[in-house]
């Protein structure tokens, strides 16, 4: 069975390069409102299929937090013709890979199976969809399995929980101000009935795409996905609440104790737009000439050349909504947190004011084109595309045309953005230092 994985992974890897620059694509609708779309490539004998819901964290309440991550894991636990704990032993046995992942915008599954289970795949996920078992036992079980994740990943890992402490501080508002794993609080006083209702308010055929991508008949697979989604009933119109953040105005300071940590980290972070914007990928332009690998301008000057920091890095947050830069250094020896900011300042300081050099643009453009290939460089990657610039940007086609946008923005623009967006009175700056407890052992 390991051999047929490995083989399946090396298959899906291939099959995708040979069509990674032009990803042609069918789509429609059922009559019960789910998007469907159909990605062929019979280069290797491999079919992805992959559901993706537009619920993620930001569609909980403040006193219900998790949800949607929990649902991640709580569908996983039955429906009515798959018995608990035979989910993953179905799709095993089958010589398939399977798995789930959860963002603060969307919820997203998948199976990986050869060809000749196209049908077994439909049919698990319009279970799925259709008749899941969502009872105390699932949830119990569940309940007990986020809690050693959170505790493993974030409380109990060094700098576990910067990313939490940094959206509580930049997000008054929006629900992005919480973390997608959530409060184990608010899942533990979460009724039954609580999670029927999130499962049925949100788990629609009309607020999912379906997407088929690999070697398959094309005809087949239409009539496996009229046959088992074909019948779901359309759930009720899902009126989403928009949310919207005062401009940061004055810097924000904050500061969080982690009892994991000897060295402490220092963190700007600036709010972005939604990464449906073209000023987003501007700032993904800026954020890969500044912060990208040990050849970008930050690494070189403050950890190779100056020796001021152990590290130094960043990463961005592109988000439907908005999304956010977030920097972040570890000083070392005599150097100060203050001192790392303001070799960071000086740089974003130069972009503002002086156009990067030709070499350099074209180094970004050289970058962009091989992550561009990259992300349709696998079936898996090509179906998890798909879905994303369907359910989130809105524009499928950007699946092979947003390398031309990429394209399009000149060094004048990456000025003017900086100028926009990167400005100390526009960041929070974060603290995140030893606990005091810990200092005094």
């Amino acid at each position: 069975m390991k051999k047929l994985i490995i083989m399946l992974s090396t298959a899906l890897m291939l099959g995708g390069i040979a069509s990674a620059q032009k990803i042609a694509f069918e789509e429609y609708d059922l009559d019960n409102g789910m998007h469907v779309i159909l990605h062929n490539d019979p280069s290797a004998p491999v079919v992805v299929t992959s559901v993706m819901y537009h619920v993620g964290s930001k569609d909980e309440t403040p006193n219900r937090t998790g949800f949607a991550h929990f649902f991640e894991h709580l569908l996983f636990e039955g429906t009515e013709n798959i018995k608990r704990g035979e989910w993953f032993k179905i799709v095993t046995s089958n010589g398939g890979i399977n798995n789930a992942n959860t963002s603060d915008d969307r919820t997203y599954y998948y199976e990986v199976f050869p060809s000749n289970n196209l049908e077994l795949a439909l049919w698990m996920e319009s279970e799925r969809l259709m008749q899941p078992v969502i009872n105390k036992i699932g949830v119990d079980t569940q309940n007990g399995v986020i809690k050693e994740e959170k505790r493993s990943r974030y409380d109990n890992q060094p700098y576990g929980n910067i990313i939490g402490a940094v959206k509580e501080n930049m997000f008054k508002n929006h629900p992005y101000r919480w973390t997608t794993i959530g409060s184990m609080e608010h899942l533990d006083a979460a009724t039954l009935e609580e999670f029927q209702a999130f499962n049925k308010k949100f788990y629609i055929p009309n607020n999912a795409v379906l997407v088929v991508a690999g070697d398959f008949e094309k005809t087949n697979a239409k009539e496996w996905i009229q046959k088992y989604f074909g019948s779901i009933p359309k759930g009720k119109e899902i009126k989403k609440q928009t949310f919207a953040e005062e401009p940061i105005t004055q810097t924000i300071r904050a500061t969080y104790e982690d009892s994991n940590i000897k060295i402490p980290m220092v963190v700007a972070t600036y709010r972005t737009p939604s990464m449906k914007t073209r000023d987003a990928r501007v700032l993904d332009l800026i954020s890969s000439y500044l912060s990208d690998g040990k050849s970008s301008k930050l690494y070189k000057k403050i950890v190779d050349e100056k020796k001021m920091a152990l590290q130094i890095d960043a990463v961005g947050f592109s988000q439907e909504d908005y999304g956010m830069y977030i920097l972040y250094g570890l000083p070392m020896a005599t150097h100060t947190s203050a001192d790392l900011i303001k070799e960071i300042d000086e740089e974003i300081v130069k972009i503002q004011t002086e156009l990067i050099s030709e070499k350099d643009f074209q180094k970004l453009k050289n970058t962009f084109d091989n992550r561009f290939v990259n992300k349709n460089g696998s079936l898996e990657g090509i179906a998890e595309n798909l879905a994303t610039y369907y359910l989130l940007y809105g524009d499928i086609n950007l699946i092979n045309t947003e390398i031309d946008l990429l394209h399009s923005i000149t060094r004048e623009e990456i000025r003017d953005v900086a100028n926009k967006y990167l400005n100390p009175n526009q960041r929070l700056i974060l603290d995140y230092v030893p606990s005091k407890a810990e200092a005094r052992n």
